[in-house]
């Protein structure tokens, strides 16, 4: 049987390389092994991926699924309409899931059919990797193939506690409260993902760092390209030397497009503990589905027919779904849950039309059911509030952010994190969109 595995999951050796960094800054130099081809099944210990020993539900390396089989996935013409959001508790060979052992590979499932049909593959850890971390910033060199390509990402240190402090990592910078980030001790890291895959306008494709690496034609999408930047900041932070910040206790945020891009970055590295999507819209937390039910509804919301000739978000062959959405085997409610079951905060603004507020709750709310049946219920909260300016954290969302905050990146397994809340007047039909039932896995 031929056997599909995403790039990402190719496995990854690290060998530290202790350089001569003072208190203020260390240098390391990671090698990694990247000849796995892409027809050869990878095999991940779990013993190599063990979570935190606390409440904090992040894994120690990038993807711990490389052990799964992915059977071939089909062509849009073989793809069967699916009117409602698919079942995530479905297999792709049909199999209904009924431990909670057998998620990681149905998460494997969907990664691979949200690289293949809509954001491109993710490539595994590069050759070698090098990097600085000091009080300003953290640098990244990452070498492949005789490129090589570099980038810095400023760091903002927080007022209180010491170090090696938590760390929120902000997709273009935070749009959360960043006073309110440093008052409880969690460092800002600015990541500077336009550097990595550019996203002007629909002729940005192929252009970045990361193209320069990879290729101007290679499959990855802008925001899979800095996912994948992401991934590689993370790497230099695991390293033995880095006393700055805390790499067990990360976070991701964004807001708009790149909300969208902080949905993907979380989805596809298991080491981040918490993700903070913020009016993410279309291509984060909206469904395909329900946004373009709101556009035959008279609403003005952004659908896969139009996103996909705006920019490079997305892979190029994903306009092939444009006028056939409902024939995707997965929708962005799954995609939320490729992060189950660790941190996701879903903060939205009812106020916002265009982003599909209504799609944006339901899906979340359907999202959650993959917590619930992972027994992580209070790992995944939806708060939707408006009367504000897009990108404007209102101060009634606040508590909610601050409890998420103190749950997966400061470790207070006592603060309440359920929250599923909106200001909407919109129907939310749970039964209309999930016609299937949550099993309890066991």
């Amino acid at each position: 049987m031929r056997v599909f595995n995403p790039d990402y999951a190719i496995p990854v050796i690290i060998v530290f390389v202790t350089g001569c960094g003072s208190s203020h800054e260390s240098q390391t130099t990671l090698t990694t092994s990247s000849s796995t081809p892409i027809a050869t099944i990878s095999i991940s210990s779990a013993s190599d991926n063990d979570s935190n020993p606390d409440s904090n539900p992040a894994f120690a390396i990038e993807n711990s699924t490389g052990h799964c089989n992915i059977l071939p996935l089909p062509a849009l013409s073989e793809l069967a309409k699916i009117p409602q959001l698919p079942n995530p508790f479905i297999t792709i060979d049909g199999t209904a899931l009924t431990e909670k052992q057998q998620w990681p590979c149905r998460r494997a499932e969907i990664a691979a059919q949200a690289q293949h049909y809509e954001l491109g593959n993710k490539p595994g850890a590069p050759q070698q990797i090098s990097g600085t971390v000091n009080n300003e910033k953290i640098s990244v060199t990452v070498t492949e193939n005789g490129k090589e390509i570099s980038f810095d990402a400023n760091i903002i240190l927080p007022t209180t506690g010491t170090a090696p402090y938590p760390a929120m990592i902000g997709i273009g910078n935070s749009y959360l409260n960043n006073e309110e980030l440093s008052k409880q001790g969690v460092a800002v890291i600015q990541f500077p993902n336009n550097f990595l895959g550019e996203q002007q306008n629909g002729q940005s494709r192929g252009k970045g760092k990361f193209y320069e690496i990879y290729g101007s034609d290679h499959s990855a999408s802008a925001m899979m390209a800095w996912a994948w930047g992401v991934s590689r900041l993370i790497d230099v932070l695991q390293t033995s030397d880095n006393k700055l910040i805390d790499a067990t206790h990360l976070g991701v945020t964004g807001c708009s497009r790149n909300g969208k891009g902080a949905l993907v970055a979380g989805a596809f590295d298991e080491r981040i503990a918490l993700t903070i999507m913020q009016e993410s819209g279309s291509g984060g937390a909206a469904s395909w589905r329900i946004s373009d039910a709101q556009l035959a509804a008279g609403q003005n919301v952004q659908t896969l027919r139009q996103i996909v000739t705006e920019n490079v978000w997305f892979t190029d062959q994903f306009k092939i779904f444009s006028e056939s959405a409902n024939k995707l085997p997965f929708d962005h409610h799954s995609v939320m849950g490729l992060i189950a079951p660790r941190g996701l905060l879903v903060v939205e603004n009812t106020s916002m039309e265009w982003l599909g507020n209504q799609s944006t709750y339901t899906t979340s709310v359907i999202a959650h059911e993959i917590w619930k049946a992972l027994g992580a219920t209070d790992n995944m909260g939806v708060s939707q509030v408006g009367g504000h300016n897009h990108c404007q954290l209102p101060a009634s969302q606040q508590p909610e952010v601050n409890a998420f905050v103190q749950k997966f990146l400061l470790n207070d397994a006592t603060v309440n994190t359920q929250v599923q809340k909106t200001d909407g007047t919109f129907p939310v039909e749970i039964s209309r969109w999930a016609n299937w039932a949550t099993p309890t896995l066991h």
